[in-house]
């Protein structure tokens, strides 16, 4: 089928003016550093994290030029617990304290079961789904004596749907989906929403280097608008969860998705 256009890109309109944010893998050209814009752009205090030096300083620069206000940035490797817990330490420093936190950081890949080595699997596991458990135990303390917060998990479509050589990724981002449901309820009481998104397929530069264009042009074809999300459609939902608007959701995993049901 033909592509239908993405819109023009939407207007700020100030949906987390005054709010700080946290987000995890923000730099680079996908979902993170998009996120991390389109919160800018609505107003917010950013703090963002990433494991590559040289693209963290210059997402940060971006942002901050974006947004008017510095942007404070520190690497972390997520599958280490010291440095997860020192990024929380660090943005709360830097910030006075956290109102949003985005759990961005995944490893994909594609191999089948037969192929797969123990540490494939647990890589794309540990970066995947376990990044999600450390982020949020290591800021849930500080958001429960607030009695306020917002966390968000960026989970898949695959957390639902079957995919051959996914078995890896569509196994942590369905246990995402579990995790943001089952720590929903136990936050609650505390006044902390958690929520995630599942997008299908997000079209931009580093996944075209590292998808054959063939796979792309399948999964794109099986969108009702022929087309991948862009990367920024994906960070609205994103920012609408994070903002007062979605003050009466907690435990949701939102499909950003145009898939035929």
């Amino acid at each position: 089928m033909s592509k239908v256009p993405p819109p023009p890109y939407v207007p700020a309109h100030d949906l987390l003016n005054g709010k700080n944010v946290l987000i995890t893998a923000a730099a680079g050209a996908g979902i993170g550093f998009a996120t991390a814009r389109r919160c800018a752009e609505e107003g917010a205090r950013l703090f963002i994290s990433d494991i590559h030096e040289k693209r963290t300083e210059e997402a940060a620069k971006k942002l901050a030029e974006i947004s008017g206000q510095p942007v404070g940035h520190r690497l972390c490797n997520v599958r280490e617990d010291a440095d997860v817990r020192g990024l929380v330490a660090a943005a709360i420093a830097e910030m006075g304290h956290l109102d949003v936190v985005i759990n961005n950081a995944g490893l994909g890949g594609e191999v089948p079961v037969v192929d797969m080595t123990d540490e494939q699997w647990t890589s794309v596991l540990d970066i995947t789904l376990n990044s999600v458990f450390r982020m949020t135990r290591a800021v849930l303390p500080h958001m429960t004596d607030r009695r306020s917060g917002v966390i968000i998990n960026n989970a898949s479509v695959l957390g639902w749907r079957a995919q051959k050589g996914q078995a890896h990724y569509a196994a942590a981002k369905a246990g995402v989906m579990a995790f943001t449901r089952c720590t929903a309820l136990e936050a609650a009481e505390h006044g902390i929403r958690i929520n995630a998104v599942s997008p299908s397929i997000a079209v931009h530069p580093f996944l075209k280097k590292t998808t054959p264009q063939a796979l792309l042009d399948e999964l794109e074809g099986k969108e009702a608008f022929g087309r991948g999300a862009e990367p920024w459609e994906v960070a609205n939902v994103m920012v609408f969860l994070a903002s007062d608007y979605a003050s009466y959701m907690t435990g949701e995993v939102v499909s950003v998705s145009s898939q035929r049901a």
